[in-house]
């Protein structure tokens, strides 16, 4: 999806498996940005298709890993284009649950030098119910151990967010599942970013949670959790 935009130097990549029942109300909520990529990450469904047919640009990925799609994506991203590298990489999730019309509360403090890393915080605005009594203890216990581990404290492991190109690329992330957006959080204050949280509102997600859904998603995610602190501190 690349247009006449009002953040050209902007590039979405939204990892996707089966929505498509909300693909469409994602891709139609993005002000105009440069470059949206979709990482279809093994759909059974019509995601591609309909990504496609919204203008999106997209990258299928059969290795399944909700890092796994964000390095595809982002790799396409910065694949030397003339003209068209970004400056701003944004993750968004292509469920619904993030309002992508307030894509510009992350990227403009990157673009005006304030920060080089902006976490939505989903905690103080989040939709009745959005928010599961376990995915809040997994985020607690998250940004608990970060915070005895690196010294920072989030608020939040907010999935929608905005990093500064040349500061994600100097992060070298490697994880391909759970422990991404950990790594990413943890590797940031190792690196001196200047980091910032935005609260923002956040409901619930359309469709069933391959995570969050399942109790076998919601052990593997506290486990790798944990894992993850330990092997990026």
């Amino acid at each position: 999806m690349e247009s006449r935009s009002e953040y050209p130097t902007v590039a979405v990549v939204i990892p996707a498996l089966n929505e498509a029942p909300s693909i469409a109300r994602v891709l139609g909520d993005l002000p105009p940005v440069g470059r949206v990529i979709v990482v279809d990450n093994g759909s059974t469904d019509n995601t591609a298709e309909i990504a496609r047919s919204c203008g999106a640009d997209v990258v299928r990925e059969d290795r399944r890993g909700y890092g796994q799609a964000c390095q595809t994506g982002i790799a396409e991203a910065l694949a030397p284009r003339i003209g068209r590298r970004p400056a701003v990489i944004v993750i968004l999730d292509a469920d619904a649950a993030d309002d992508a019309t307030l894509l510009g509360q992350l990227v403009e403090p990157v673009l005006n030098d304030q920060a080089d890393l902006v976490v939505s915080d989903r905690t103080s605005m989040a939709d009745s119910g959005a928010l599961l009594p376990h995915q809040r203890l997994g985020n607690e216990l998250a940004i608990r151990l970060i915070h005895r581990t690196t010294g920072h404290r989030y608020r939040d492991m907010g999935p929608f967010r905005a990093i500064r190109a040349e500061s994600l690329e100097r992060l070298a992330l490697v994880d391909r599942n759970y422990g991404w957006n950990v790594e990413m959080q943890m590797k940031a204050v190792q690196a001196g970013l200047r980091i910032a949280e935005k609260p923002m509102p956040y409901r619930a997600r359309v469709g069933v949670s391959k995570i969050s859904g399942t109790v076998r998603g919601t052990i593997g995610a506290g486990v790798k959790i944990i894992w993850s602190v330990w092997r990026y501190r």
